[in-house]
């Protein structure tokens, strides 16, 4: 849903990445910076300290809009690269790792929940990439994508009820999970070729 409003705020992101491009023109650079504020914010979680909810929030919330900026300033700049790319969601996914361990390490709710809230964001993500390599188009598909998840996660932190939004945000990659692979199963015929499984 946040995919689809960002998609059209078009005009306004690409005001946002010509600002940021003066003070990084790198997308890459970026993309870097976010990911390691996803990890500050891991350590911060992995503390358990008395204000580590908020701090941990808080540093998710900076990384989000490093994520945000990345792209904007690619496109700003004309550097829109498959590269980028990769490199954007390869990081994505190092830092999105990183957050429910430092949550794990905390010891803010239970093993299994943040296993699930994990496992099942990646397969939403691995989802989308492997519904693209079919030419199937999963942008927006179901109401908990990368960014609704970090916004969960965010206020969760900052309201200091950590616990209830990773189990949110579990339930909401179960529930976008199951609508992706019910969408591109219905998508392609069966029996079709689609190339090897991996």
């Amino acid at each position: 849903m946040l995919d689809k409003l960002r998609g059209k705020l078009g005009g306004v992101s690409l005001q946002i990445g010509r600002g940021a491009a003066r003070v990084m023109p790198s997308p890459t650079a970026w993309t870097v910076v976010g990911a390691l504020f996803s990890i500050l914010a891991a350590a911060f979680f992995a503390t358990g300290g008395s204000h580590a909810e908020l701090e941990g929030g808080l540093f998710v919330l900076v990384s989000g809009a490093f994520d945000v900026f990345d792209g904007a300033v690619a496109r700003a700049t004309g550097r829109v690269s498959k590269r980028g790319s990769f490199l954007d969601s390869t990081l994505d996914r190092v830092g999105e790792t990183s957050i429910y361990l430092g949550i794990l390490i905390g010891n803010y709710t239970t093993p299994i929940i943040v296993f699930l809230a994990l496992s099942c964001s990646l397969l939403v993500s691995y989802s989308r990439a492997k519904a693209d390599s079919l030419s199937i188009n999963l942008a927006g598909v179901g109401i908990g994508e990368r960014s609704e998840r970090l916004v969960v996660l965010i206020v969760a932190s900052i309201l200091g009820l950590i616990s209830y939004g990773v189990l949110l945000i579990a339930a909401l990659a179960i529930v976008t999970f199951a609508t992706r692979v019910i969408r591109v199963t219905a998508a392609l015929k069966p029996g079709a070729p689609v190339g090897a499984p991996t």
